[in-house]
């Protein structure tokens, strides 16, 4: 039995919880560039990297997609899917070769009948998780696009082996994860480098100074 990571939406959850998904769940093996799911499939199964690394994406209604973010090991996602059978609401695709975990909607509410318990726990979690969508999407919806770009490049670097490593995103990719164009992110890109912030090429970007970066990342007002 592999163990299911402890973190993400699984991160304050209990170790009887954390035992029975990683009871029921089987594994799934992707190549790059393989969807694992699309933003609309109905719902049925919770997942867990456990290697590689996958995009999260969505279309919005003009057609164009956005990607939100890159997730690596240890993540978990698709929990709502554990509480209904709705449409999925992104599309998850492997960015490398990936491997994930999956447990399924039915196991799992087979398990909750047997052990009430876990229900509680389980909608305990479903609310945090609620509180923090809703803050990603007030970020989205109301930061200006500059201070949206210097916190979605901390958060990829935070996710590397070293922050200092080149993130190797283009910034069409870029302006995918924040919701703008790609003049929009080259220009502010150009700005930050002339100020010796990003060193960026065709192979993507260096944060060279993470203090200012961090401040404009607070800022209002850019």
């Amino acid at each position: 039995m592999t163990a299911f990571p402890n973190s993400g939406f699984l991160s304050e959850a209990s170790d009887g919880l954390r035992e029975m998904l990683a009871a029921q769940a089987s594994e799934i093996t992707l190549d790059q560039g393989q969807v694992l799911f699309e933003q609309g499939d109905e719902g049925d199964a919770l997942y867990a990297l456990i290697e590689g690394m996958l995009e999260v994406s969505f279309l919005a209604m003009s057609g164009r997609k956005l990607a939100l973010s890159l997730m690596r090991p240890g993540e978990v996602f698709g929990e709502i899917a554990l509480f209904d059978n709705g449409p999925r609401t992104a599309t998850i695709t492997a960015a490398v070769p990936s491997r994930v975990l999956r447990v399924r909607r039915d196991d799992v509410m087979n398990q909750i009948r047997k052990q009430p318990d876990l229900a509680v726990d389980m909608i305990r979690l479903a609310g945090l998780r609620m509180r923090w969508m809703g803050a990603q999407l007030n970020e989205q919806v109301f930061l200006p696009m500059p201070i949206r770009l210097a916190r979605k490049l901390l958060h990829l670097a935070s996710q590397q082996d070293s922050p200092s490593e080149r993130i190797t995103l283009s910034q069409s990719e870029l302006a995918e994860f924040v919701g703008a164009t790609r003049e929009a992110v080259s220009k502010t890109i150009s700005n930050w480098r002339r100020s010796n912030v990003v060193e960026a090429s065709r192979g993507g970007l260096v944060i060279q100074d993470f203090d200012a970066l961090r401040q404009l990342a607070e800022s209002d007002l850019i």
